[in-house]
Protein backbone atom coordinates (compact mmCIF):
# COMPACT_ATOMS: atom_id res chain seq x y z
CA UNK A 1 0.00 0.00 0.00
CA UNK A 2 0.91 3.36 -0.93
CA UNK A 3 2.28 6.00 1.39
CA UNK A 4 2.31 9.87 1.40
CA UNK A 5 4.03 11.87 4.21
CA UNK A 6 4.02 15.69 4.67
CA UNK A 7 7.13 16.07 5.69
CA UNK A 8 6.38 19.80 6.28
CA UNK A 9 5.84 18.11 9.67
CA UNK A 10 8.53 17.27 11.53
CA UNK A 11 6.79 13.97 13.21
CA UNK A 12 5.67 12.90 9.30
CA UNK A 13 8.90 13.69 8.16
CA UNK A 14 10.61 11.79 10.86
CA UNK A 15 8.43 9.15 9.85
CA UNK A 16 8.17 9.23 6.29
CA UNK A 17 12.35 8.88 6.66
CA UNK A 18 12.06 6.06 8.65
CA UNK A 19 9.40 4.73 6.06
CA UNK A 20 11.14 5.18 3.14
CA UNK A 21 14.40 3.99 4.16
CA UNK A 22 12.76 0.45 5.03
CA UNK A 23 11.44 0.73 1.35
CA UNK A 24 14.38 0.88 -0.36
CA UNK A 25 16.44 -2.00 1.95
CA UNK A 26 13.36 -4.28 0.55
CA UNK A 27 13.97 -3.92 -2.73
CA UNK A 28 11.18 -1.09 -3.32
CA UNK A 29 11.09 2.35 -4.82
CA UNK A 30 10.40 5.96 -3.14
CA UNK A 31 9.58 8.95 -4.06
CA UNK A 32 11.73 11.88 -2.86
CA UNK A 33 11.97 15.60 -3.15
CA UNK A 34 15.42 17.38 -4.67
CA UNK A 35 16.15 20.70 -5.52
CA UNK A 36 16.05 20.76 -9.29
CA UNK A 37 12.59 18.16 -9.82
CA UNK A 38 11.39 15.58 -7.97
CA UNK A 39 12.96 11.66 -8.41
CA UNK A 40 11.94 8.20 -8.14
CA UNK A 41 14.37 6.50 -6.70
CA UNK A 42 15.85 2.68 -5.90
CA UNK A 43 18.72 1.27 -3.34
CA UNK A 44 21.78 1.67 -6.25
CA UNK A 45 23.15 -1.80 -5.42
CA UNK A 46 19.97 -3.67 -5.69
CA UNK A 47 19.67 -4.46 -9.37
CA UNK A 48 16.21 -6.07 -9.32
CA UNK A 49 14.86 -2.77 -7.41
CA UNK A 50 16.49 -0.75 -10.33
CA UNK A 51 15.05 -2.77 -13.00
CA UNK A 52 11.78 -1.48 -10.95
CA UNK A 53 12.84 1.94 -11.54
CA UNK A 54 13.19 1.45 -15.00
CA UNK A 55 9.83 -0.54 -15.65
CA UNK A 56 7.65 2.14 -13.67
CA UNK A 57 8.89 5.01 -15.99
CA UNK A 58 8.42 2.58 -19.25
CA UNK A 59 12.56 3.24 -19.85
CA UNK A 60 14.87 1.39 -21.34
CA UNK A 61 18.24 -0.20 -20.09
CA UNK A 62 19.76 2.15 -22.84
CA UNK A 63 18.85 5.17 -20.94
CA UNK A 64 20.75 4.24 -17.55
CA UNK A 65 19.38 5.73 -14.16
CA UNK A 66 22.16 8.17 -12.03
CA UNK A 67 23.11 8.08 -8.88
CA UNK A 68 22.54 10.44 -5.93
CA UNK A 69 24.99 10.92 -2.74
CA UNK A 70 24.71 12.34 0.51
CA UNK A 71 28.12 13.70 0.84
CA UNK A 72 31.05 14.44 -1.43
CA UNK A 73 33.43 11.44 0.23
CA UNK A 74 30.95 9.16 -1.35
CA UNK A 75 32.03 9.30 -4.28
CA UNK A 76 35.21 8.60 -3.58
CA UNK A 77 34.64 5.05 -3.51
CA UNK A 78 32.65 5.08 -6.79
CA UNK A 79 34.64 6.26 -8.97
CA UNK A 80 37.67 5.10 -10.83
CA UNK A 81 39.75 8.26 -10.39
CA UNK A 82 38.87 11.41 -10.31
CA UNK A 83 38.84 13.32 -13.60
CA UNK A 84 40.50 16.83 -14.11
CA UNK A 85 38.08 19.44 -12.81
CA UNK A 86 35.83 17.05 -11.26
CA UNK A 87 36.62 18.07 -7.11
CA UNK A 88 36.69 21.86 -8.88
CA UNK A 89 32.95 21.33 -9.88
CA UNK A 90 31.91 19.21 -7.01
CA UNK A 91 33.55 22.60 -4.66
CA UNK A 92 31.66 25.00 -6.70
CA UNK A 93 28.40 23.51 -7.25
CA UNK A 94 27.69 20.77 -4.52
CA UNK A 95 24.88 20.34 -2.97
CA UNK A 96 23.10 21.60 -5.93
CA UNK A 97 21.80 21.20 -9.76
CA UNK A 98 25.10 19.77 -11.31
CA UNK A 99 25.24 16.08 -12.10
CA UNK A 100 28.86 14.82 -13.20
CA UNK A 101 28.93 11.69 -15.47
CA UNK A 102 32.68 10.11 -14.83
CA UNK A 103 34.18 6.49 -15.50
CA UNK A 104 32.59 3.80 -12.14
CA UNK A 105 35.20 1.93 -10.27
CA UNK A 106 35.15 -1.19 -12.06
CA UNK A 107 34.54 -3.24 -8.54
CA UNK A 108 31.16 -1.95 -8.23
CA UNK A 109 28.69 -4.40 -7.95
CA UNK A 110 25.48 -2.75 -9.47
CA UNK A 111 24.04 -2.64 -12.92
CA UNK A 112 22.29 1.10 -13.51
CA UNK A 113 21.29 0.14 -17.25
CA UNK A 114 23.55 0.22 -20.07
CA UNK A 115 25.83 3.21 -18.90
CA UNK A 116 29.50 1.31 -20.70
CA UNK A 117 31.39 1.64 -17.30
CA UNK A 118 29.66 5.17 -16.78
CA UNK A 119 27.69 6.72 -13.55
CA UNK A 120 26.18 10.07 -12.94
CA UNK A 121 26.39 11.36 -9.97
CA UNK A 122 24.98 14.43 -8.33
CA UNK A 123 24.69 15.72 -4.42
CA UNK A 124 21.34 17.67 -3.95
CA UNK A 125 20.43 20.65 -2.07
CA UNK A 126 17.31 19.08 -0.53
CA UNK A 127 17.24 18.32 3.50
CA UNK A 128 14.90 15.63 3.01
CA UNK A 129 17.03 14.13 0.33
CA UNK A 130 20.24 14.40 2.15
CA UNK A 131 18.23 12.35 5.18
CA UNK A 132 17.48 9.84 3.18
CA UNK A 133 20.86 9.29 0.99
CA UNK A 134 22.58 9.35 4.67
CA UNK A 135 20.41 7.09 5.93
CA UNK A 136 20.83 4.74 3.25
CA UNK A 137 23.55 5.23 0.84
CA UNK A 138 23.58 5.99 -2.55
CA UNK A 139 20.45 5.62 -4.51
CA UNK A 140 19.49 5.27 -7.83
CA UNK A 141 17.24 8.07 -9.04
CA UNK A 142 15.44 9.18 -12.02
CA UNK A 143 13.05 12.29 -12.80
CA UNK A 144 9.76 11.12 -10.99
CA UNK A 145 7.63 10.96 -14.28
CA UNK A 146 6.70 8.14 -16.90
CA UNK A 147 9.45 8.45 -19.24
CA UNK A 148 8.13 10.99 -21.91
CA UNK A 149 6.07 13.13 -19.84
CA UNK A 150 7.33 16.07 -17.84
CA UNK A 151 9.64 15.26 -15.03
CA UNK A 152 6.84 15.93 -11.88
CA UNK A 153 8.22 19.45 -9.63
CA UNK A 154 5.90 18.13 -6.78
CA UNK A 155 4.75 15.19 -4.98
CA UNK A 156 0.91 15.31 -6.53
CA UNK A 157 2.56 15.25 -10.03
CA UNK A 158 4.19 11.75 -9.03
CA UNK A 159 1.78 10.13 -7.58
CA UNK A 160 -0.73 11.04 -10.57
CA UNK A 161 1.72 9.56 -12.93
CA UNK A 162 3.33 6.64 -11.18
CA UNK A 163 0.74 5.68 -8.04
CA UNK A 164 0.78 2.50 -6.66
CA UNK A 165 4.30 1.33 -8.82
CA UNK A 166 5.54 3.50 -5.76
CA UNK A 167 5.68 2.47 -1.93
CA UNK A 168 6.56 5.90 -0.62
CA UNK A 169 6.12 9.51 -1.36
CA UNK A 170 8.18 12.58 0.42
CA UNK A 171 6.21 15.32 -0.17
CA UNK A 172 7.76 18.56 0.79
CA UNK A 173 6.61 20.84 -1.54
CA UNK A 174 7.17 22.18 -4.92
CA UNK A 175 10.71 21.79 -5.97
CA UNK A 176 12.51 24.86 -5.96
CA UNK A 177 14.14 24.70 -9.52
CA UNK A 178 11.57 22.83 -11.55
CA UNK A 179 13.86 22.18 -13.63
CA UNK A 180 16.61 18.66 -14.03
CA UNK A 181 19.85 19.50 -13.12
CA UNK A 182 22.77 20.60 -16.15
CA UNK A 183 25.22 17.15 -16.61
CA UNK A 184 28.14 17.74 -18.08
CA UNK A 185 30.50 14.94 -19.24
CA UNK A 186 34.08 14.43 -17.77
CA UNK A 187 34.52 10.62 -19.29
CA UNK A 188 36.56 12.38 -22.17
CA UNK A 189 39.69 14.76 -23.24
CA UNK A 190 37.06 17.57 -22.57
CA UNK A 191 34.58 18.55 -20.56
CA UNK A 192 30.72 18.28 -22.35
CA UNK A 193 27.45 19.75 -21.36
CA UNK A 194 25.13 16.83 -21.89
CA UNK A 195 21.84 19.04 -20.97
CA UNK A 196 21.35 22.41 -19.90
CA UNK A 197 20.13 22.98 -17.11
CA UNK A 198 20.11 25.74 -14.01
CA UNK A 199 23.74 25.68 -13.82
CA UNK A 200 24.89 27.61 -16.53
CA UNK A 201 27.78 26.89 -19.23
CA UNK A 202 29.46 30.10 -18.24
CA UNK A 203 29.16 29.18 -14.68
CA UNK A 204 31.12 26.13 -15.20
CA UNK A 205 33.63 26.98 -17.99
CA UNK A 206 34.42 29.85 -14.83
CA UNK A 207 35.19 27.27 -12.57
CA UNK A 208 37.35 25.29 -15.24
CA UNK A 209 39.16 27.83 -16.50
CA UNK A 210 37.90 27.71 -20.11
CA UNK A 211 35.52 29.14 -22.47
CA UNK A 212 31.53 28.42 -22.28
CA UNK A 213 31.43 27.68 -26.18
CA UNK A 214 33.80 24.71 -25.60
CA UNK A 215 31.68 23.03 -23.54
CA UNK A 216 28.49 22.52 -25.72
CA UNK A 217 28.41 18.93 -26.82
Amino acid sequence: MTSVFDCADPDQRSLGIASASGALKSGRLVVLPTDTVYGIGADAFDSTAVAALLAAKGRGRDMPVGVLVGSWHTIEGLVYTMPDGARDLIRAFWPGALSLVVRQAPSLQWDLGDARGTVMLRMPLHPVAIELLREVGPMAVSSANVSGRPPAVDADEARSQLGDLVDVYLDAGPAQQQAASTIVDLTGDTPRILRAGPVSAERIAEVLGTDAGSLIA
